[in-house]
């Protein structure tokens, strides 16, 4: 074996494609739960008093991106649910050919909307700050120094 996993006669360790596996379907998870959350959202934010249950579901989008980004210890790992979020529920709140819609331009909608928007954009600009190239060189004393050295 060489230092870098594989054989030294030019094979590949099987572990390898295993974990690059697993890597991607916790990505495609991590979309998926923020997709999640804001069909949830979307259907529920109304519920009890105004605003409440619409707050509770930004600061869950928020988590969702900040845990997301810590553990899979990238950027991406706190976009990838703001992303399904933003998707799920930009075309969920749009309204249809007969004026119908689903978010109402109520305080509970305002709050869901732009709220559950801020909170995930901060969760995604929490995962670049922490675990950017350019984040992770200043925290190790290494800035300005060239890679590899």
């Amino acid at each position: 074996m060489n230092r870098t996993g594989g054989d030294s006669r030019g094979g590949k360790d099987p572990a390898h494609g295993v974990s690059l596996a697993v890597t991607v379907g916790a990505y495609l998870l991590l979309f998926a739960l923020g997709a999640v959350q804001g069909l949830i959202g979307t259907f529920q934010y109304d519920r009890g008093p105004a605003p409440v249950a619409a707050i509770c579901f930004g600061l869950a989008i928020l988590a969702t991106c900040v845990l997301g980004s810590w553990g899979m210890q990238s950027a991406s790992g706190g976009v990838l649910p703001a992303v399904g979020w933003f998707a799920v529920t930009i075309v969920l709140s749009s309204g249809n050919s007969g004026g119908s819609v689903i978010v109402t331009n109520t305080s509970a909608g305002k709050w869901f909307l732009f709220g559950g928007a801020i909170c995930a954009a901060a969760g995604a600009v929490f995962g670049f700050a922490r675990w950017s190239r350019g984040s992770r060189s200043r925290r190790s004393g290494t800035a300005g120094r060239p890679p590899g050295r």
